[in-house]
């Protein structure tokens, strides 16, 4: 075991290394210049190269990146100048949002799919055409017109979900802050006001953002369950007497999930990270919309800081996933320790 977590972890940090070099190399290829921008177009020469002085972008290229990657590991993520303040307070400020979204979205795509795949698998003939018909839908479909989709039939057309007004109808107050999802929150004020305003303006973006990765879930937990329960295993419970439906719960889906929490973690980094256009789509305030803002005027430290960001959140889940992994099935760790 001791081998295997030590060879993720080289893992771990290697990928980092080589995302933190990606992200400060790409966004000083692109063409403009950051400090002109922050300047403003009618600034002379000398204000400019105060602001790039200020930026730290007359340095050569290894000592602005070893800045970076010091500022980072120090909690010094740099000054966004798009939106007036330090990049760690705006994460800090924005990160509860985008948060509170991706774990609604999770839960709908893990339980769906979990939903959808054990009867597809439990009855092929009945359920798995809808089950294959939905979840090549959902590959196939873009996040963005799936928000405006939504928009106009529920919103517009049925009224039944709030537009894209944010986390919270103008009207209200937002519970006092303590975990900063605004569903927790008013829940352990007893506000219940608030979060029936908040879970409804919730569902629509999360169902968005969520359909993506049920699909991909239910297509990958339908072929495991299918593949289990012909496994020798499942014939050998059946023989005892079991009934159907126990041994599909009980054996097939408990032997079939595996390689679905080896999944998740990822698909949960990625509606952290990828809720950008769903995020503009329906206003929601959370890192998309400042993501997008920085994209457009170049605001190095912002985009520096998601891209590393993402890269930390993305290995660290897998290194859970692949540690939890290890510890249900003990080949994992046989075949990690012998790379």
């Amino acid at each position: 075991m001791t081998r295997y977590l030590f060879g993720r972890l080289l893992g771990v940090v290697q990928t980092l290394v080589l995302a933190s070099i990606l992200a400060f190399v790409v966004l000083r290829v692109v063409p403009g210049d950051p400090a002109r921008l922050i300047a403003g177009p009618l600034a002379d020469k000398s204000t400019v190269n105060a602001v790039r002085e200020q930026l730290g972008l007359n340095q050569n290229i290894v000592q602005q990146y070893l800045h970076y990657i010091t500022g980072f590991v120090s909690g010094d993520w740099g000054f966004s100048y798009s939106a007036g303040q330090s990049v760690a307070g705006l994460f800090a400020q924005k990160l509860p949002a985008t948060l509170e979204l991706a774990l609604f979205a999770f839960v709908i795509a893990v339980v769906g799919a979990i939903v959808f795949a054990t009867f597809a698998s439990y009855r092929p003939s009945v359920f798995s055409g809808v089950s294959k018909g939905l979840s090549l839908i959902g590959l196939g479909t873009p996040q963005f017109w799936l928000s405006l989709v939504l928009l106009l039939v529920f919103s517009s057309a049925l009224g039944v979900f709030p537009g894209p007004s944010g986390r919270l109808s103008s009207y209200l107050t937002p519970p006092p802050t303590i975990t900063g999802l605004y569903t927790v929150d008013s829940l352990l004020t007893g506000n219940l006001v608030d979060f029936s305003d908040a879970l409804a303006h919730l569902v629509l973006p999360a169902f968005a953002l969520a359909f993506l990765p049920w699909a991909f879930l239910t297509r990958l937990l339908t072929a495991n369950l299918t593949e289990s329960a012909t496994a020798p295993y499942t014939v050998v419970v059946r023989s005892k007497g079991v009934s159907p439906w126990l041994t599909h719960i009980r054996h097939v889906l408990h032997n079939g999930l595996l390689p679905t929490i080896a999944s998740s973690g990822l698909v949960f980094a990625s509606l952290i990270t990828g809720s950008v256009l769903v995020e503009e789509t329906f206003d929601w305030p959370g890192i998309g919309q400042i993501l997008v803002l920085a994209i457009q005027r170049q605001d190095f430290a912002v985009v520096q800081a998601f891209v590393l960001l993402s890269a930390v959140l993305y290995t660290i889940l897998n290194l859970v996933v692949d540690i939890v992994s290890g510890g249900v099935d003990p080949r994992l760790r046989l075949t990690g320790a012998t790379r």
